[in-house]
């Protein structure tokens, strides 16, 4: 696996591909990828990963087979979604594990979906999957102490950026990255509203626990092959 350069106080990279897709890099070199994009939408990245999670099965978020170096592959749903897999697991330095979420709930109540957490010990990075309701108390209790959220605000099939304001209000994360938001301005900026806003001039985000700001601040990233955001 390529290796990145690190500053001693950087405690994780995370890189935006579109959609849902990430690729999160720890300190201490664990890559971990998230809801891999089935090729079409974005220029498809050339990535390898120790580990991949895949929180809903469809194409645009299950296509593991892109993502190269044989990663672990943890499913967050069973049987294509008819219920939840339990995953509680220890990769390199990262604990990982699933949050039962619903996705769809607009149109259908009951659509099974998975968020993940990424515990690095220092920093704790969860990415909501395709959250489309409010938490509940035992959700908010089984994230626990949220540093950065991988959160999604496109609507119908997710959170629209009101709710998911909401939502962040719930977790308190220092940071909220907004996705699944087909590179919409018009949902950014409902989102971001009134908050502290970055937006950045590239895909990727470097996060050091010591730098968060007590506040949560929203950092917009811009993939490849994205629409401009500014």
């Amino acid at each position: 696996f390529p290796r990145l350069a690190y500053a001693a106080d950087i405690d994780a990279t995370i890189q935006y591909f579109g959609h849902n897709f990430f690729l999160i890099t720890t300190r201490r070199g664990t890559r971990i990828v998230t809801d891999p994009l089935g090729p079409g939408w974005y220029p498809n990245p050339n990535v390898a990963a120790h580990v991949v999670t895949v929180g809903k099965e469809q194409f645009n978020h299950n296509a593991v087979q892109i993502v190269l170096g044989n990663p672990l592959i943890l499913r967050g749903l069973k049987n294509y979604g008819a219920g939840w897999n339990t995953i509680s697991t220890t990769v390199k330095d990262t604990l990982i594990y699933n949050v039962p979420i619903h996705q769809n709930s607009e149109f259908i109540e009951g659509i099974h979906g998975a968020a993940f957490v990424f515990d690095f010990g220092t920093l704790c990075i969860a990415h909501l999957g395709d959250l489309s309701q409010k938490l509940n108390e035992q959700q908010i209790k089984a994230f626990g102490k949220v540093d950065v959220a991988l959160t999604p605000i496109g609507g119908r099939r997710t959170m629209s950026p009101i709710l998911a304001r909401e939502v962040l209000g719930q977790l308190k994360p220092k940071i909220a990255i907004p996705m699944h938001h087909r590179d919409s301005t018009y949902l950014v900026a409902q989102f971001s509203a009134g908050m502290k806003t970055q937006f950045l001039r590239g895909d990727t985000l470097t996060v050091s626990k010591s730098a968060l700001t007590a506040a949560t601040e929203i950092k917009v990233l811009e993939p490849r092959g994205a629409m401009i955001y500014r």
